[in-house]
């Protein structure tokens, strides 16, 4: 049996502008099927990965839409939930020139932020697999303790725990985030990923964070800084960076998300539980950490978010103009 990747969280409605912000043309939105979670479960399908989408949607015309779009692009949507007690969470995305995002979430609440610590079933984890999870499932106090539950399952599973930290502090109460609560839940898991800004609102030390959070038991810390070079901490081999290709940026929707999904894909092809991830050389992480970049790369070339993501082929010929 092939190794899982579930992604767990968030599946909503991306409407992504048209950009018309000056000459009095009027800024319209498109409909696009998004969500974090949701990008990195339709990132590894589109690898020809083994990818389940586990969290909650309303049972509603925007709900079906989503869970539609993952099946059509061959994610796993038996974990994934419906319910008439809210809306699908939607999401107003504009763009300035250089591609970068702003967002306007509709959001308090949706039918996501109801998925409860009961609604998991330990089935989900049978076989073995990975467990994926980002921080927008950790503002309020009920999701977080179902997100937390989920990372407690998998570990007990021996699934390796990916997070990604995500940072959107417009979903926060007042703009206010949890720090604490993030940096618990991120020192959890087993594999990390951050941008140098997100670790920035968590401390003023965002170094000495990750080496706290291998101390506590990350083996695997990426950090990524837009187009900067993406640095790899780890306990077994120390620190290193990977130059990222330069492309010609039209939208950075799914850049993240298409990495996490690259990293994810190939973890589960060379690791079956957590201990062979730390058993992994350092010439095989290298090839992975590349692998994400060109995944991440190849997404901001085109517009949207599951459209964007890559097939292998198109990773792999991506990976090859820049290796």
């Amino acid at each position: 049996m092939t190794t899982k990747v579930m992604a767990f969280g968030e599946a909503l409605i991306d409407f992504l502008s048209n950009g018309a912000t000056q000459s009095g043309e009027l800024e319209s939105f498109t409909k696009y099927p998004g969500g974090a979670p949701a990008n990195v479960a339709v990132a590894v399908a589109r690898l020809g990965g083994n990818s389940h989408f586990a969290g909650q949607v309303g049972d509603d015309a925007f709900g079906h839409f989503l869970k539609d779009s993952l099946d059509s692009y061959g994610v796993n949507t038996s974990s994934m939930l419906m319910t008439k007690e809210a809306k699908t969470a939607l999401a107003f995305v504009s763009l300035d020139q250089s591609g970068e995002r702003s967002f306007e979430f509709y959001r308090h609440p949706s039918a996501d932020i109801l998925f409860r610590e009961d609604n998991f079933d330990a089935a989900w984890f049978a076989g073995k697999g990975v467990f994926h999870t980002c921080s927008n499932t950790l503002t309020e106090d009920a999701i977080t303790q179902a997100t937390l539950a989920g990372v407690r399952m998998a570990r007990e599973a021996n699934w390796i725990v990916s997070i990604d930290v995500n940072l959107r502090i417009n979903l926060w109460q007042d703009h206010k985030v949890n720090t604490q609560r993030v940096i618990d839940w991120m020192q959890s898991g087993d594999v990390v990923k951050a941008s140098l800004e997100e670790l920035a609102v968590l401390a003023s030390d965002p170094l000495a964070l990750i080496d706290e959070s291998l101390t506590a038991g990350v083996s695997l810390f990426v950090l990524t800084d837009g187009g900067n070079p993406i640095r790899y901490f780890t306990k077994a081999y120390g620190q290193g960076e990977i130059i990222t290709p330069k492309v010609d940026v039209k939208d950075t929707t799914a850049a993240g998300d298409a990495f996490v999904g690259g990293l994810l894909y190939q973890l589960s092809q060379q690791c079956a539980d957590r201990s062979s991830l730390t058993g992994l050389s350092q010439e095989a992480l290298l090839d992975i950490i590349r692998f994400a970049a060109a995944c991440g790369a190849d997404s901001v070339t085109k517009l949207g978010a599951y459209p964007s993501l890559p097939s292998f082929e198109e990773a792999q010929a991506r990976l090859a103009m820049f290796s």
